[in-house]
């Protein structure tokens, strides 16, 4: 290939795995960067860290190109999704097929620096990940899958760094399943028409014309899950400031979403990366303070 054939097909591949749209990146680090701070009480192995920024960038990638694989045939009919590599061509499938199997295997090179547990732990995150799409097909609620696969770091990083994986990993997997039903039914609402006309299923779709009132609560349970883990842990007030601040931002939401118009829905979606890194810097804030 020539270089004029090479960049056009790098460009592709960045965009098979939304290298250029780095919001599913943050969604998917900030729970594990809260685990990690929490199990290393806010002084984490900096190699461990390392081992999970790198390994959820990687992992992130991998399960958006097995979502394209999966989607294949349904992108081509929605606006959104008509222009992404494997709809239009750029990408073969079997390209896709080889991309997805060497991003999970560089991923699983480094879990095996990790203890066993982890290493366990990481082959349940492959199968959430190689299975969230298919949720699409017959779950009412496959955010809640999703909030599943992509907190799936929360128990892996506590089990990196302590050996077992204590309650309060789970407690925290449950504020981010409930945070992940709340802000990827703003992502839905986008594409809620689309996802009637040819047959997937979404939280928006499930929730209808309580689509809103289901978002907001979902963010107040997930706050109340990060009070109780901020209680049982004997959190210093800078925490829970934090939570004040990512309550600020889910309430913006609800001024973004009344409305239902897909420009500001998708803005609140964005929106979340505030959410997570404010529950982030009341942890950090609490430690160092602490």
């Amino acid at each position: 290939m020539t270089i004029k054939e090479i960049i056009p097909k790098i460009n592709a591949y960045e965009r098979l795995m939304r290298l250029d749209k780095p919001i599913g990146i943050l969604l998917l680090l900030w729970p594990t960067l809260w685990a990690l701070m929490i199990a290393g009480q806010g002084k984490p192995d900096w190699i461990i860290t390392l081992i999970f920024v790198t390994g959820t960038v990687l992992m992130r990638s991998a399960g958006c190109v097995m979502n394209d694989i999966a989607d294949s045939k349904y992108d081509g009919l929605v606006v959104r999704t008509q222009q992404r590599p494997l709809v239009s061509n750029e990408v073969s499938k079997k390209e896709a097929y080889i991309l997805a199997a060497v991003l999970s295997v560089m991923a699983f090179g480094l879990v095996c620096m990790l203890n066993m547990l982890t290493i366990k732990l990481s082959l349940v995150g492959l199968v959430l990940a190689m299975t969230y799409p298919l949720t699409k097909r017959f779950f009412a609620v496959p955010q809640a899958y999703l909030g599943i696969a992509f907190g799936w770091g929360i128990p892996m990083a506590f089990a990196a760094i302590l050996g077992y994986v204590p309650p309060i990993a789970w407690l925290l997997l449950l504020a981010n399943i409930t945070w992940a039903i709340a802000y990827d039914t703003e992502y839905a609402m986008v594409d809620r028409e689309d996802d009637l006309k040819i047959g997937i299923k979404s939280s928006a779709i499930t929730f209808g014309r309580f689509d809103v009132a289901a978002i907001m609560v979902c963010y107040g349970f997930t706050l109340l899950f990060l009070v109780i883990v901020g209680r049982a842990l004997v959190m210093h007030p800078a925490y829970y400031l934090g939570l004040v601040a990512a309550a600020g931002v889910a309430s913006t939401h609800y001024f973004l979403i009344r409305g239902r118009e897909k420009t500001n829905c998708f803005k609140a979606f964005l929106g979340n990366n505030w959410f997570g890194f404010s529950v982030f810097a009341g942890l950090i804030t609490q430690y160092l303070m602490g």
